[in-house]
């Protein structure tokens, strides 16, 4: 249902842009986020979009990662910058329909058991 592209290997500073295209048919009824999985790590949140103006971030993106939606593509993007090697990961995009106008809120966004579909997941290597 979900399909992860555009990870890769990178400098530190670089920059990526991962796509996640869904096969869903009331796409724009669903939240959308991305989630990373480092080595040894949990998986944490870090980016989600319910309406183009509605977006949250965890704190070690802000300012660096942008994250939108084309509902007409069916596709939610994540637009990283100024990349660290702390960034190293494997990517995955999540998708979670919302009953509600008003979509997710920042600590719906961030449980991952409020999502209903996972892509496989993109890594991303960011190198010193």
């Amino acid at each position: 249902q979900l399909v992860e592209s555009g990870g890769g290997l990178v400098q530190a500073g670089g920059s990526l842009r991962l796509s996640c295209a869904a096969s869903l048919r009331t796409f724009s009824r669903y939240a959308m986020g991305w989630f990373r999985q480092a080595p040894g790590k949990e998986r944490e949140f870090v980016a989600g979009i319910w309406t183009g103006t509605t977006t949250y971030y965890a704190d070690s993106v802000k300012g660096r990662f942008t994250i939108s939606r084309d509902n007409a593509k069916n596709t939610v993007y994540l637009q990283m910058n100024s990349l660290k090697p702390e960034d190293t990961a494997v990517y995955y995009c999540a998708a979670g329909f919302s009953y509600g106008a008003s979509g997710f809120s920042y600590g719906v966004h961030v449980t991952e058991g409020n999502y209903d579909y996972w892509g496989q997941g993109t890594q991303v290597t960011v190198s010193s």
